[in-house]
């Protein structure tokens, strides 16, 4: 059974989740951080291209 966690305790019915549980702020990313998010975003658009 998963532990109890207030933030599993509801889910918005407006988000469509693309299946990854990640926690990321903006506010407290490094330049490291906004290039593997850009990477990451080149990543997705590739993918999504080879469909």
């Amino acid at each position: 059974m998963a532990k109890n966690n207030k933030n599993q305790d509801f889910q918005r019915e407006d988000v469509v989740s693309d299946g990854r549980d990640i926690e990321f702020s903006q506010e407290l990313a490094d330049q490291d951080d906004v290039e593997a998010q850009e990477r990451s975003r080149a990543a997705d658009a590739r993918a999504k291209g080879k469909k």
